[in-house]
Parts: C-alpha cells; structure tokens; sequence
C-alpha cells in the first residue's frame, strides 16, 4: 500500500539540498504530489508531499533522508498524510485563485497582520507569500524607498466585501492593498494607458496655464470641483478655456519643459517598453504637453484636446471632439481593437472622476493617489508609491526591472 509521508526539511541554506534529497527518493521510486521551498535570510523550508510505493517500506527511505539530512546540519520531520487528507487537498485546486498586493514605503508588521486577518476571516487559504521588492540595508528606509509583499490566495470569497475592508486597511495604516484575480489576462496584459495631468506629471497644465493668463484662482476652483464629481467634465473643461482667451502661444513651450515628472513615471515607461508593452497618453488636457511628454517619455500614443491657436494667440476654444471620461473609455478599446488584444489585457491609470470610465472597461483599473470619490470605485488603488509601483501589481520583481 501507497503511504503519504510530508516531509519538511529546514536550517541553514546551502547549494545541493533539494538535490540530494531528491536523489534518495529516486533509489526508492518515491512519487513527488508536492514540492515547496522558500528561503528566507539564508534560512530554508523545503517540503515534500511523497508517495512512498508499496514495493518499498517507509522506515528505511525516511532513515536515509533522515541522516542526509543531519549530515548537512539542518532539520527534519515527517507527517503522516491520509489518502482522505490528500483527497480533500486535491479538490481544492478547482477553486478561484487571487493576488493581494501589499505596497508602502516600509512593512510593517500591523500591515501583514491586517492583511491575513482579513483573509482568514473570508476563510481563504494563503498558498504563498513573496517579497517582491528588493533588500534594503537597515537606516536607509526613506519617503522613496518600495516594498511591496504579495500573498497567494485561494477560495470563494465576497470579493466586493474585502474589497472594501482592504480599502478601509489602507486608509487607516497608509499602505496601498491591492485584490486582483490570478488568471491568464494578469500575466498576459500587453497596453497601459494614462491619465496625464496629476497622474504622468503632478501638476493640472490647465491650472499652469491659467496662473501664465493670471486667471488661476477662478480655474484652479472649476478643475478641483470637476475632478471631485461635482461639475460635468465637458462643460468645466469648456468655461476653464475660455478664460484662456488672449494667452499667448509662447508660453507654452516654457510650461512643458517646467512640468514636473511625476515620481516612478520614467522608470515604470522603460521598463513597459523593454517588456514589450504599449502605453498611451488619454488625457483631458492639451495635445500640446501630451505629445512633449510622449517624446521625451517614449509613449506609443497620444490623445487629448486640441488647444486652438490664432496668430500664436489662445482663442479660448479646442478644436475638435473634447476627450472626457466617456472618450477616453471608448479610446482605450479602440487602442485595444488595433493592438489585436482583449480589454482584459488592458490597463487604465488616473486619479480624477473623468478617468472612472475607462478604470472601468479595463482589465486592470488603478487609481493613482486619487481623490477619495475615485479610490472608492475603482478596483485598485496605489497612493503609497510612485507610478513604478504599477510594476508590482503586475507581478514583476525588484530583480527583474531596470
């Protein structure tokens, strides 16, 4: 009779261990159900789910890996596993599988600690948990260093419900806390388009445009009302530009060049590129800034509102359809038809009410250091972090980014 035996080997990490255990189950033809190993500060955990076969008795092959073992200096215990147990593991692997996306500056034990309070309370299973950031020497943890932790989970759960418990975690421990299923279309997304102002760059070109027209006070008070829901995009944006009227042209090279970079932004859009991403500018702001940013960012695409100029002066007008939330939703699968890829492949990022729509229709919606209105409806929300931070909702590795 086939007997199931867990074996769990830990203790200082060194090269050959997996293989030399691995080499004594060969000599008895031990079937391998499940293997599992982690290393944490030059520690080990290696588990092994074995099939010991009725040909061969289990005493003799747990004596041998039992004296490896202590020849190598570590530790070792064996767990019995009834056929009913391994049953019952097997069947769970039908159910649904999610990420959860622990992000800040620094992680903190209260932070784990909500986090698998949660999940144990919508009685999920953790499988994994891996540190996505890189090491950081002790005394240089600053306002811009990342951490990122992300768990493995499985089971049904109200997804809506945890959802908003993570989202009350974050706000109260000032963390980011990220649910996101595990499927194909998570390690598959292939186009990431952008909200530009107060998202790419942390300033509203509006509101500098406006303080160079000396109107800002009236502007800035119109773009803060608009961007908290309180006012229709379209008519903001029209009674905004109008108060533009007379400005001249000049100032606007000047005004692209002084725009500030929003943090992460450079790194996040070369690596995308290097990985073989598209990226696009949607913004209801000026074409103008959009295409300078795409220059000097390496940013595929650029759709935003055409600033009317006469004789280099502003007329208070954009020329054509003006790209609000609804346009930039219907932007984002049309970029998606002609990439030949499917919304669940896409990913949308911005931080006003107007960007809801195409957070919406995307397979990943994120809002970036968002107005309240705007984090509670989105699915993911990163305000911890800088834009590169993005990188990590996708599964990559410090290691594995430029």
């Amino acid at each position: 009779m086939t007997e199931l035996v867990l074996i769990r080997i830990t203790g200082a990490d060194k090269p050959g261990v997996t293989a030399s255990i691995s080499s004594i189950l060969a000599q008895y033809e031990v079937t391998v159900l499940d293997i599992g190993q982690a290393e944490i500060h030059d520690s080990l955990s290696l588990g092994i789910l074995a099939a010991i076969p009725s040909t061969a008795e289990a005493a003799p092959v747990l004596k041998d890996v039992l004296f490896r073992v202590h020849e190598m200096g570590l530790a070792v215990s064996f767990t019995p596993v009834t056929p009913e147990s391994y049953e019952q593991w097997v069947a769970g692997q039908g159910k649904p599988r999610h990420i959860i996306t622990l992000l800040s500056r620094a992680i903190e034990a209260e932070a784990i600690a909500r986090v698998t309070s949660i999940v144990a309370e919508h009685n999920l299973n953790i499988d994994q948990i891996n540190r996505l950031s890189g090491r950081v020497p002790l005394g240089e943890i600053t306002d811009t260093t990342r951490a990122c932790v992300e768990f493995s989970v499985r089971g049904v759960t109200d997804q809506a419900k945890m959802r908003a418990q993570f989202l009350e975690a974050a706000n109260e421990l000032g963390v980011d806390i990220a649910f996101q299923e595990d499927d194909v279309y998570r390690r598959t997304r292939r186009l990431v388009c952008f909200d530009m102002d107060s998202t790419l760059i942390e300033a509203e070109v509006i509101d500098e445009l406006a303080a160079a027209a000396g109107v800002g006070d009236q502007v800035s008070e119109i773009t803060e009302r608009a961007m908290q829901g309180e006012l229709d995009f379209t008519e903001s944006f029209e009674q905004r530009v109008a108060l533009l009227k007379g400005l001249s042209g000049d100032v606007l090279q000047g005004i692209a060049e002084r725009l500030p970079v929003t943090e992460g932004a450079e790194r996040l859009i070369s690596n995308l590129r290097a990985l073989g991403y598209k990226t696009a500018i949607l913004s209801g702001g000026f074409t103008y800034f959009g295409e300078y940013l795409q220059e000097r960012l390496g940013i595929d695409y650029v759709y935003a509102n055409e600033l009317e100029l006469e004789d280099n002066v502003v007329t208070g007008r954009v020329t054509g359809r003006v790209v609000d939330g609804k346009r930039k939703a219907e932007l984002l699968q049309d970029l998606a038809v002609r990439e030949g890829i499917r919304l669940e492949q896409t990913i949308a990022v911005g931080d006003g009410a107007n960007d809801l729509p195409m957070l919406s229709v995307a397979g990943l919606g994120i809002a970036f250091r968002a107005k309240p209105l705007v984090r509670e409806n989105a699915k993911h929300a990163i305000s911890t972090l800088g834009l590169d931070g993005l990188l990590y909702l996708l599964g990559y590795h410090d290691r594995d980014i430029r």
